[in-house]
Parts: C-alpha cells; structure tokens; sequence
C-alpha cells in the first residue's frame, strides 16, 4: 500500500465529521461521541437510516462488482471514501480480480490513520489524503499518478459524497472536473441524497434531515432530480438508470417493507463515452 500524507489540523475529536458518522451509522467502531450524538439525531427524525444505509452499501457492491466482473474495469479512485471497512472497494473489486488498484482519496486524518493500519499489507489499494474539492491537486497527487493510469478506463467513486458540496455550481464543477480526467470507456459511480420536493413522506423526512443539519459543519443537501441528474450530463447511463439504490439490479426479492428514507437517495451508473 501506498499513502501520500498531507498535513492537517490536529483532530477534535468533540466535533463530528462527516466519514465518523457515516461509520457510526453502519454500525462501525472508528466514531466517537459526538459522531454517535449526530446518530441519535438522525434517527429520531427518520429511525430506518441505519438500515438504509447498509443498502446503499449494498448498491456500492452491486456496482463496483458489474463494473469489475462484467466491464473488466481492473483500477477505481474512490472520491471521499471514508473508513475502508466490510465491503468497501477494494474488496469488491479485487474479489473479482486481485490485481485491481484501488486508490481511496479522504482528507479526515482519522481516516488517513485507520486506513493505513488497515491496509498496510494490501499491494493494491492505496491512501491519498487529498481534498477531493480541489480535482487538480487530487489528479495530480503522487499516489493517484502511480497507481491509476489515466489512459485507461477508470471507475470513478462519489457515493455519498457529492452533497456534502452545498454550493451546486461547485458541485457541477467538480464532478466535470474528474469526469474530464477520465479515459473513455470509464465509469462514473454517483450517489446523491434527494428529496422528491412533493406532499410524501420521503420529501418531509429530506427537508428535516436538510434542516437540522444546515449549518453544522454536516451540511447535507438534499436536491432535485434534475439537480442529481446534471451531475451525469454528456454520460452514458446504464440501465436502469437514475434510480432509488434498491432499484438498481437487486440481488433478489425485497424482504423487508420500503420506509420514506429509502426515496431520499438517487443513484446511477453512468459510461463516459
């Protein structure tokens, strides 16, 4: 495993950030108080995000499986990564194929930290500590350079991680700005928090979520089809195309009741052509 450091303040840990949280929503270890006080908030305005959010899990699998198996896409930059934990990239991709590079890209040093330990004996998956709002530092990063060929096809991960921009002309740009990087043939893997903007449940559990959090450090924005759909402009979409995460190829029958949270995500697999 390779890592590229970059120098960052000193961790608060009385403060939640973004990846602890999402780690504490999975039911993860890597979070601390303040991260599993954002939990409880989360869950007392839509109690089925935990679940939720194992599902939007299983729709990464799903999609970086299809892209390995299926496409032969053998290299993967992961944008805002998070914990590498059960299930994440790396080991989808190189189940399928063990020599596929995985390059995960954060800028939480506890990430940085965990990461490293964790991966340390893997040859193929590599850290890069880079902010993902700044495309041309990122592209340019020795351990992104080494590891993923930019001549080739490339499956690019933003899953979760793309409303976290509230501003949406920046969000735009960023995404165009690693798309723009890509090889044809590469694949844009994009998962992006929604809110229907209609009288259902779901669209009240969104502008809730939205709202308690605005402000906090946590901004999460919850945007509009189109908005979401913008961000695939110029690609390819995959069948089934935008969807709710459980629409996209299932591995089965649905087991379990649909709760309102489970229409507050859209999600698609896109080909840049």
């Amino acid at each position: 495993m390779a890592t590229s450091e970059h120098p960052s303040a000193r961790v608060d840990f009385d403060r939640p950030s973004n990846a602890r949280v999402f780690d504490a929503l999975m039911g993860g270890q890597d979070n601390y108080e303040a991260d599993r006080a954002v939990l409880r908030q989360i869950l007392e305005i839509a109690p089925e995000s935990q679940t939720v959010a194992r599902e939007v899990r299983q729709w990464l699998v799903r999609s970086v499986r299809y892209l390995t198996e299926r496409l032969g896409i053998d290299q993967f930059l992961d944008l805002g990564s998070g914990f590498p934990t059960v299930e994440n990239t790396h080991q989808v991709a190189q189940r399928h194929n063990p020599e596929a590079h995985v390059v995960y890209v954060d800028n939480d040093p506890v990430v940085q930290a965990h990461s490293r330990a964790l991966l340390v004996d893997n040859d193929y998956t590599h850290i890069s500590g880079n902010d993902l709002l700044r495309p041309e530092e990122t592209l340019a990063d020795d351990t992104v350079k080494q590891f993923i060929d930019f001549e080739r096809p490339v499956g690019l991960v933003m899953c979760a991680i793309v409303h976290h921009i509230t501003d949406f002309q920046q969000a735009q740009q960023v995404v165009k700005s690693y798309v723009g990087a890509l090889a044809p043939g590469s694949y844009l893997v994009l998962l992006h928090q929604h809110n229907p903007g209609d009288s259902s449940e779901a669209a009240a559990v969104a502008t809730a979520l939205q709202e308690q959090f605005s402000g906090t450090g946590l901004d999460t924005l919850y945007r509009t089809r189109d908005e979401i759909a913008s961000f695939f402009d110029g690609l390819e979409l995959l069948e089934p195309g935008l969807t709710a995460p459980h629409l996209w190829w299932p591995d089965g029958p649905r087991l379990t009741p649909l709760t309102p949270v489970n229409w507050t995500s859209l999600c698609g697999v896109a080909r840049i052509p």
